[in-house]
């Protein structure tokens, strides 16, 4: 009977099982730890803190958005946007006099300076009807007044000189209040929107309803009455309107558990499949048996789909536990690294795990389907004759679906060649899926070429060497099920490690050639307007620019792209003396309505010298400044250098974060803030690039190590596999030295050929991605490259000489 052959074959053959079932385990331990991490991302939530006594909350919608196609096509991609996105002042009396609204509160949060430089947060006193706070001592602030956080801080009218973005100004202290987490400041309601930095604009705008009036009516009202000019939040959703850093996270969760996962996915079920199909291919034989004497075609698969369903769900609910546990640390790091808000808390329900345990299942029966497929069909007297050897004709299904990604691959290459900045990276995506979807459909064919190309040099290294060539020449579908891990750890973790070492290079580079500043004075809590000026009076100072550092969008490639900026204070002949961005068209500008961009991205975005950038400032206010020049060190500087009063309204903080100076001395500068010479500013820029390190790194460990752990666990089995053909090696007069040398000889040629194939697909990939980005050819450190091929050689030789011990033991004990 099927079924009671299915229980049979798994429970006296466990061996032939242990391989299927570790790739399967292992599968589910990828899909669900990304599923895991994208169901976070589409549910991540913060609760409410500073607005959790506010039930209403309007505020502009925090996502720029870019709109294509029309009708069907019609397509809308939103971006989080750098910076906090405000709303009109005006909007604040039409929410309060809704019906049920008691009253509405204009809410605005920026930092200023006290008198010895160190930063607070200033709010508007009406705040303080959701918040909660009461003055200690003193009163609320009137016009020219203001509250300060803490007792003692300040004497009750007394004066305070608080550093603004209009510059310093004197204060009446009218009270103090208890301490506050963060030093804080409180500005009467017409005196903080003034002084904000962003006149006319406020936050958001806190509705406060009437005793009995609900939540959910107040929304529906005020959502009325304002319209599309503002989005209406309740509950959780009120959490994302004060961290702003809510969007992001999503948007890394989602890009990890999403496009990362799907690359992920696509992996490992690659893999698993070629486990399986391998596990089945091994019990050709048996099942040419079975057809031998009777057995109908539909009992043989069913057979093989009772044997999947006895072995994936039981390997797919052993993968989730540690998936929910890669998941756990990816996030918590993520959250350490604050990339992830640590009030979001990690999903885990029974979505990802059950997609998980699903999408195993539903691979190992097709992947056992159609390797068993000739096999059941085959007529009952020649299934053992066709069973003894391997067949040799590729698959009429397989082999034109595989030239067709080869083929596709190299368009793509050749198209990513041909393109620059955004365009070029995003064609050389598809290379590597596309390359490595070839591998896996035409693997026999490819591990037949490598077997004759690599196996040619083992002709002159004695007898177990040929036997290996030998053996790999005609068991090349044997050789691909090993062949295609191997490949999938070479090909993804060079791109994704390689690919940060040729932007940290080339970054390296453009900075060590564009830095031509003797000293840059930063500070965390922004400079103070006037710190340019005094810098410049530094004794030795002949020039002092300031820089203000945020973030724009720009159309590129087909999407918004986040792009680093500089607002600069100064003339751009001052910048010239102190930054050499490697102007390469147009001359550099820092008028009003000017702009220039990195030479790469600008080609990204189609712009030439002369045309207007449609860019989107940090606020998402949209705007065309006139592009003036291109520039090649934008990856090391800032990809858009813009004048500091074209941003200064539209960013939270308009100070200054840094002064670069040519002439002077630090001990002179030390008083405006922490004074780098140039090399501790590269070095400074280089932390702020490594969590892109480490998350490449991280990704490239998971795809490295699962395709690693597959490649291990597919020789263990190929070579468990053969134990009769050991034994009979032994019995004919080969020594046990002997064999395990062809063993050996095997594994080498199965690693040399992944490392070579592997290495080409990553190439392929990197060369015009690279070029795209950077201009440059990729850079490839030595030691990590040999650090890579040698994992691959020491796993294959140790994946295959431990069990060929094993199975060579009853032999030697005969």
């Amino acid at each position: 009977m099927p079924n009671g052959l299915a229980r049979a074959a798994v429970r006296f053959k466990p061996a032939a099982f242990a391989g299927t079932f570790v790739a399967l385990a292992m599968a589910a331990l990828i899909v669900s730890a990304c599923g895991i991490l994208l169901e976070t991302g589409l549910r991540a939530s913060v609760p409410p803190q500073r607005y959790s006594g506010a039930p209403v909350v309007a505020a502009a919608d925090q996502r720029a958005h870019l709109v294509t196609g029309h009708g069907d096509d019609r397509d809308d991609e939103a971006q989080p946007l750098p910076d906090t996105a405000r709303i009109d002042n005006s909007l604040v009396a039409r929410a309060g006099s809704v019906p049920g609204a008691r009253t509405a509160i204009a809410d605005v949060t920026f930092p200023v300076l006290d008198e010895k430089g160190a930063a607070r947060t200033a709010h508007g006193w009406g705040s303080t009807a959701f918040t909660g706070e009461r003055p200690m001592s003193g009163r609320a602030p009137g016009p020219g007044e203001v509250v300060l956080s803490g007792a003692g801080r300040a004497a009750v009218g007394g004066r305070v000189t608080l550093t603004t973005a209009d510059g310093p100004r004197t204060f009446r202290v009218s009270g103090t209040t208890a301490e506050q987490a963060t030093p804080t400041v409180w500005f009467a309601d017409t005196d903080a929107v003034r002084v904000s930095g962003h006149p006319g604009r406020v936050d958001a705008i806190a509705v406060l309803p009437k005793e009995g009036v609900t939540a959910a009516a107040l929304e529906a009202q005020v959502a009325k009455a304002l319209g599309d000019r503002a989005q209406v939040h309740t509950g959780d959703d009120r959490g994302a309107v004060e961290d702003a850093s809510l969007a992001q996270a999503k948007e890394l969760l989602v890009g990890l558990g999403g496009s990362f996962g799907g690359v992920a996915t696509l992996v490992a079920v690659f893999t698993a499949a070629g486990t399986v199909a391998l596990s089945v291919g091994q019990r050709a034989r048996e099942y040419a048996l079975l057809r031998a004497i009777g057995t109908t075609p539909r009992q043989v698969r069913r057979s093989i789909a009772t044997e999947t369903l006895l072995v994936a769900p039981l390997a797919g609910a052993v993968g989730c536990l540690p998936g929910i546990a890669l998941a756990r640390w990816w996030f918590g790091q993520l959250q350490d690294k604050g990339a992830v808000p640590h009030a979001v808390r990690l999903s885990v329900s029974y979505i990802p795990l059950l997609s998980a345990i699903g999408a195993v299942l539903l691979t190992a029966l097709l992947a056992g389907y159609l390797a068993a497929h000739r096999t059941s069909r085959i007529k009952p007297g020649r299934a053992l004759s066709e069973a003894s050897v391997e067949r040799l004709r590729p698959g009429w299904i397989r082999t034109p679906l595989g030239i067709a990604a080869a083929v596709g691959g190299f368009v793509c290459a050749g198209l990513a060649d041909s393109l620059d900045g955004e365009d070029a990276a995003n064609a050389s995506l598809g290379i590597v899926m596309l390359f490595m979807l070839a591998v896996a459909l035409l693997g026999p064919l490819v591990a037949r070429v490598c077997a004759a190309l690599f196996g040619l040099p083992l002709r002159g290294a004695g007898a177990p060497a040929v036997l290996a060539a030998a053996n790999s020449r005609t068991n090349a579908r044997r050789l691909a099920s090993a062949l295609t891990p191997i490949v999938l750890a070479m090909a993804f973790s060079s791109v994704l490690v390689f690919l940060h070492t040729s932007e940290e290079r080339a970054t390296r580079d453009q900075q060590r050639a564009g830095i031509t500043a003797d000293h840059i004075v930063t500070s965390d809590a922004g400079l103070a307007p006037a710190a340019v000026h005094e810098a410049a009076a530094s004794p030795g100072v002949t020039t002092a620019v300031g820089v203000l550092r945020t973030a724009v969008l720009i159309p590129a490639a087909g999407s918004l792209e986040s792009a680093t900026t500089q607002g600069v204070t100064g003339s751009a002949a001052d910048l010239a003396r102190v930054q050499d961005l490697d102007v390469e068209h147009g001359a550099l500008s820092l008028k009003p309505g000017r702009v220039a961009l990195d030479a790469s991205l600008a080609d990204s975005a189609h712009v030439r010298v002369g045309d207007r950038v449609h860019l989107r400032l940090p606020d998402g206010t949209k705007a065309s400044p006139i592009l003036a020049a291109t520039y090649g060190r934008g990856l090391g500087l800032s990809q858009v250098t813009l004048p500091r009063a074209d941003l200064a309204t539209h960013v939270t903080s308009a100070l200054d974060t840094e002064i670069w100076t040519k002439g002077g001395r630090a001990g002179a500068l030390a008083p405006l803030g922490r004074v780098l010479d140039r090399a501790d500013y590269t070095t400074a820029e280089s932390l702020d690039r490594a969590l892109n390190a480490w998350a490449n790194t991280v990704m490239a460990a998971v795809l490295g190590g699962f395709a690693a752990v597959a490649a291990v666990n597919t020789l263990v089995m190929t070579v468990l596999g053969r134990r009769s053909k050991l034994g009979t090696l032994r019995l004919i007069g080969t020594t046990r030295r002997q064999v395990l040398r062809m063993v050996r000889w095997e594994a080498l040629l199965v690693a040399l050929s992944g490392i070579v194939l592997g290495t080409a697909i990553a190439l392929a990939t990197l060369v015009p991605m690279v070029r795209g980005l950077t201009g440059r050819s990729p850079y490839i450190p030595p030691l990590v490259y040999g650090s890579f091929a040698g994992a691959v050689l020491l796993l294959g030789l140790t994946a295959v000489t431990l069990p060929a011990r094993a199975a060579l033991r009853p032999a030697r004990e005969r």
